[in-house]
């Protein structure tokens, strides 16, 4: 059985991260707010909007790259499920898996077959 690429445990690792810490801050909102204008928060000041503009901007081409390059690596039938739950989770979960998945298959296809 192939190894984990080095490179791909930093991506796990990060969409770990990911997850938690967007997680955490999304928990803590609605617990203080309710929940009440979540996507209005985002733009609350010129600092939020900036960071939300740049979000926006890095999880769209996040999105088309997902969609592009998990076709060409045979994977269209399955890659939406992770542009729809970047939608749910957070971008900064699900880049980084799919990065962790990208960089296992293209290490196991470029290994040799095990006789």
């Amino acid at each position: 059985m192939a190894r984990i690429p080095g490179v791909a445990i930093i991506w796990f690792a990060l969409a770990g991260v990911g997850l938690v810490g967007t997680w955490w801050f999304n928990v803590a909102f609605v617990l203080e707010s309710g929940g009440a204008d979540y996507f209005g928060a985002w733009f609350a000041n010129a600092a939020t909007s900036s960071a939300s503009v740049d979000l926006l901007v890095v999880a769209v081409a996040a999105a088309i790259f997902m969609i592009v390059e998990g076709a060409r690596l045979g994977w269209a039938k399955w890659v939406w499920a992770l542009v729809v739950l970047s939608a749910v989770t957070a971008i900064a979960f699900t880049f980084p898996l799919f990065l962790a998945l990208r960089a296992v298959s293209l290490s196991r296809r470029a290994a040799p077959p095990v006789e």
